[in-house]
């Protein structure tokens, strides 16, 4: 695995969170998005698997943090599978928080724990069929929420348009809410997002520092739980699994990376330079 060099934060914020990363990495809190993250971005979901050297550079990172979180709008076993994480030596610190944190796996014992299913969720499923004939659309049922994807669409920015009103409304309608991203629309259960779930992991661990690496839409509400941690004394690092789709991380990120491959070269990197 080539290992490049570690790069430098263009924030102060950022430039922090990496001095106490790597003064203190025991205490660090390596916190990740999959999709688009540490996968690329395919037309078929159930298709993303991880990048072929993310594996390696977390099993060499692992070790040496407090903890690797992976947060997921996914169910957590999906993850794990499309992943690659189940029984793998050196990651027994490694959680799996899917559906935005209402579920979780932990390396250690192998076994998913989550509340009931929302009632909402199956009556949107119900539904979808009559509202999307006709869009060229393809819906995701993960469970505990259900995408709609756009990009097999004839015009997939057009679809994801035209389809934001008549979903939220559906959403609505049934106590959900629509978590729009890259070319789908996710209905799911409100109360948990991956900044509330990346809040309450980092404060079980007592995290010391954090690292968030993102790509979309829904990584948002982690960028600004990092940003809540730094003003409470926590310092963190926003990395962006950079993508031309969406900008509003870009722009909040300290570093920008070159997607799941950039991610991965950062991780391996970063282990590296812990020795």
């Amino acid at each position: 695995m080539s290992v490049n060099a570690l790069p430098a934060p263009v924030t102060k914020a950022g430039q922090d969170g990496l001095a106490a990363l790597l003064a203190d990495p025991g205490k660090a809190l390596i916190a990740l998005d999959f999709d688009g993250t540490l996968a690329p971005i395919v037309a078929d979901p159930e298709r993303a698997r991880a990048h072929p050297e993310a594996l390696p550079a977390l099993t060499s990172l692992a070790p040496k943090v407090a903890a690797i979180a992976v947060i997921t709008g996914r169910p957590a076993e999906v993850a794990v599978r499309n992943g690659g994480f189940a029984d793998v030596p050196g990651l027994e610190h490694l959680v799996v928080l899917g559906h935005y944190g209402a579920e979780r796996w932990d390396a250690r014992s192998g076994k998913v724990t989550a509340p009931d299913p929302h009632p909402g969720v199956g009556a949107v499923r119900a539904e979808l069929p009559g509202l999307l004939e006709g869009s060229g659309t393809w819906v995701e049922d993960k469970g505990r929420a259900v995408a709609v994807h756009t990009r097999r669409a004839a015009d997939p920015q057009a679809a994801f348009e035209a389809l934001r009103e008549p979903l939220t409304d559906l959403a609505t309608r049934h106590g959900l809410i629509v978590e729009p991203g890259r070319m789908v629309l996710e209905l799911r259960p409100p109360g948990m997002d991956k900044g509330v779930a990346l809040s309450e992991f980092a404060r079980e661990i007592a995290a010391g520092s954090v690292l968030y690496a993102g790509d979309d839409l829904g990584d948002l509400p982690a960028y600004t739980a990092v940003d809540t941690l730094r003003t409470t004394g926590t310092p963190g690092l926003l990395v962006c699994s950079g993508s031309d789709e969406v900008t509003e991380l870009r722009d909040r990120a300290d570093v920008v990376v070159d997607g799941p491959e950039g991610v991965v070269g950062l991780l391996a990197a970063l282990s590296n330079r812990l020795g």
